[in-house]
């Protein structure tokens, strides 16, 4: 029987190659070109209002916090409370720029809770950065409001939301910056890139020269000119060479146009599983990960929570299915480790986690095994104790 893996990405390969194709036979593989049209297809797609493409999520966290650090005139050790269940890029953009990393605790969607946000603002905090995990929103809406009412910057990770729609629209409209992810195995997938989109068209603006290391204009706009001086241009600051390239982005061009489609399937995978562990949820001892009210999901994971969860995944392993764990709560990472014990619902949650298999390749049969395999070993664990 073969492997049930937790990602395996689905790529239309004619379409991609021939995306591949033109820039090759064009020779212009790098920032512009395709990039220009996937920023400009993103926004049309999404109604964002501004979006440049980066060469990942974990780029464009470090280009929102040290944008807003700037427009904001903040201080080293100015604070930006987060989550400590994400992967550690997330915190560690917020370290990039001095400031600090200050831990709220989750709620039930294992999102940011509210309420533990309020408890950690001091004088000192200056943004709260929200993650919506799997493509949940959880209490977002709450965490908005909270921001506008203390004048705090909203930082959206969104590096698993592309197509989480939140009362009908794309997740970060209301966010002062938002970053989505294309890395391999996420619902648009290329090979490794991302999304900034800043509210602030001045923002917009500048982002675009930090990713090119501070240069005033780009190789491809340089093109675009009339003259004899397409060569001359300004460098204004130092900067990074964060910026996308078109290979990446004609990837990108493929998959958003079947990113609805995909979304959807991923919710009937979910639908299945909630068909198929209803009994466990009931009487195994299994929690399932709810979704948010009001939303349309885009179903990046499907988590459950369990007793003994490196036992039970062990027992699916042993029956050909691989799960995974999103994610262990930062504060066990010893460079966090100064905010260990804050955050009992987070730490709780990183204990029990498992995130199914949830990609595109996935069928009713597959759900089932998946969930058979995870009764199972569930039964096992409880039968030797």
């Amino acid at each position: 029987m073969e492997p049930i893996h937790l990602f395996v990405p689905t790529f239309r390969i004619d379409e991609a190659l021939a995306e591949i194709r033109e820039c090759l036979e064009k020779g212009w593989t790098g920032l512009g070109y395709k990039t220009v049209a996937f920023e400009a297809a993103w926004c049309e797609h999404t109604g964002l209002p501004h979006a440049h493409f980066l060469s990942s999520a974990s780029a464009g966290l470090h280009l929102a916090f040290k944008l807003l650090k700037e427009a904001g005139g903040w201080q080293p050790g100015d604070e930006v409370v987060t989550t400590p269940l994400t992967f550690v890029s997330t915190n560690h953009a917020i370290l990039y720029e001095d400031l600090q990393p200050v831990f709220a605790d989750v709620d039930e969607h294992l999102c940011l809770d509210p309420r533990s946000v309020a408890e950690r603002i001091t004088p000192r905090t200056r943004a709260v950065c929200f993650v919506g995990l799997g493509g949940n929103a959880g209490r977002y809406a709450e965490v908005r409001d909270l921001c506008r009412q203390r004048g705090l910057r909203l930082v959206l990770d969104a590096a698993h939301m592309a197509g989480t729609r939140i009362d009908d629209a794309q997740a970060g409209w209301d966010a002062d910056a938002a970053v989505f992810s294309f890395q391999a195995v996420k619902n648009l997938p290329t090979a490794d890139s991302g999304m900034i989109c800043f509210a602030d068209a001045d923002l917009d603006r500048e982002v675009r020269k930090w990713t090119w290391l501070g240069i005033g204009k780009d190789t491809y706009a340089r093109t675009l000119e009339g003259g004899t001086y397409k060569w001359l241009y300004d460098v204004e600051h130092v900067g990074y060479k964060y910026h996308g390239n078109s290979i990446m982005a004609g990837l990108g061009l493929v998959a958003l146009k079947y990113l609805e489609e995909d979304n959807a399937y991923r919710r009937q995978l979910a639908a299945w599983y909630d068909e198929e562990l209803a009994g466990a949820y009931r009487d195994e001892g299994v929690e399932r990960v709810p979704m948010a009210p009001g939303i349309v999901p885009s179903r990046h994971l499907y988590q459950v929570l369990t007793a003994d969860r490196d036992e039970i995944m062990a027992g699916m392993n042993r029956r050909g299915v691989y799960p995974g764990v999103h994610y262990r709560d930062n504060t066990l990472y010893r460079m966090y480790a100064y905010a260990a014990g804050t955050c009992p619902r987070a730490r709780r949650a990183s204990e029990r986690l498992i995130s199914l298999p949830m990609h595109l390749r996935l069928g009713r049969a597959e759900t089932a095994r998946v969930a058979e395999a995870l009764r199972q070993a569930v039964a096992e664990r409880t039968a030797g104790t």
